[in-house]
């Protein structure tokens, strides 16, 4: 089953690739992760809102791609380059 996400939140976790070690939740200086109580399973992204963006739980991550952090849409866009005119 495909899991849905909405893009309010900026962590996302692919459950199929997360081996649930807990290092993201370790690192996260917002607390807005915590360690699931089973085994073996993502964090729980208690505070979505709470998170600065500093990008340390993926590079904690011991996965790659086992998740993502989705910038706010306004902070994207400061990013998207800027075509010249030949004019």
């Amino acid at each position: 089953m495909e899991q849905e996400h909405c893009s309010a939140r900026p962590v996302i976790y692919h459950p199929e690739k997360c081996i649930g070690c807990g290092s993201c939740a370790a690192v996260c200086q917002c607390d807005v992760l915590y360690p699931a109580k089973e085994k073996g399973k993502p964090p729980i992204v208690m505070y979505p809102g709470e998170c600065y963006y500093c990008g340390a739980c993926v590079m904690a991550c011991k996965v790659p791609g086992a998740i993502e952090l989705k910038h706010p849409l306004m902070n994207r866009a400061k990013f998207v380059p800027v075509k010249k005119s030949e004019n």
